[in-house]
């Protein structure tokens, strides 16, 4: 069984919702994300979405997109990402890990190779946000083929493709909260709970939603809606206001112990 798959039938006998973390991987270090991914554990995340820092982003707001310029100006690359899995598992890591990239990334490496790293260094779940249904076929056949979850987006704008999207989910259903790109929010989508409900009605795996979520009293609000919530970038934020923590050794544990802290507190 997918790990991601097994965690969701693991918290629905717990009646809990997901608390799942996005992070960029490489900021501000490879070895920093291996030591925060082991404390968001340790605060209770279930799953860890692993984001691969990308130039041109087409989803990412300015948080998310400023942790991508810290790591690509270490070189992070797709491949460093992938192999995160492995790095993980070997420090005891047993999350469920979701790979965040874009396309053009993918198809530069080669699809074929692409997919046999993801499984290699235990990837369980790969979400592409440019790639819309009708051209994600052969992404789709790969990932079955290798077990690897393809998890879709929809949007409070795609009411009438909501059926055929979730129709080949696998994993879950990402559901974006709001219009335009990542970011912390006051509020959200005026029908949100509308367009939630017609999600589950549409959906046979479970549903999460995402974008703009940053505190406890925004999770409590989507956790009976949802099977799973999304916090992205006030995770992102957090880190970076602890990046001259991160990077002194004499401090780093106490950088590491303000993102516990932060993510306990959405965990309630």
């Amino acid at each position: 069984m997918n790990l991601i798959d097994q965690r969701f039938a693991e918290l629905k006998q717990q009646q809990k919702t997901a608390l799942i973390p996005f992070i960029s991987c490489g900021d501000p270090t490879l070895d920093d994300t291996i030591d925060i991914i082991k404390t968001l554990e340790e605060a209770g995340a279930d799953m860890v979405e692993l984001g691969v820092p990308y130039s041109d982003p087409l989803a990412d707001g300015p948080v998310i997109q400023r942790a991508s310029e810290r790591a690509l100006q270490h070189a992070v690359t797709l491949k460093d990402c992938i192999e995160l899995g492995s790095r993980l598992r070997q420090q005891g890591v047993k999350l469920p890990l979701i790979l965040f990239t874009y396309y053009n990334p993918i198809y530069q490496f080669g699809l074929h190779a692409f997919f046999e790293l993801l499984k290699q260094h235990d990837i369980s779940g790969l979400i592409v946000p440019d790639l819309p249904i009708e051209e994600d076929q052969e992404l789709r056949q790969l990932a079955e083929h290798n077990n690897i979850h393809l998890i879709p987006l929809v949007a409070p704008t795609s009411n009438e493709r909501v059926t055929r999207i979730t129709k080949q989910a696998k994993g879950f259903v990402y559901c974006v909260s709001s219009l335009g790109v990542t970011g912390e929010r006051s509020d959200f989508h005026a029908e949100i709970d509308q367009f939630l409900n017609l999600v589950r009605s549409a959906s046979d795996v479970p549903i999460a939603i995402g974008f703009g979520i940053s505190s406890r009293e925004q999770v409590a609000r989507f956790e009976q809606k949802c099977d799973g919530v999304i916090v992205g970038s006030a995770i992102v934020r957090t880190i970076e206001s602890n990046v001259p923590l991160l990077r002194d050794p004499a401090t780093k544990a106490e950088g590491l112990a303000n993102i516990h802290r932060f993510v306990a507190e959405l965990r309630g």
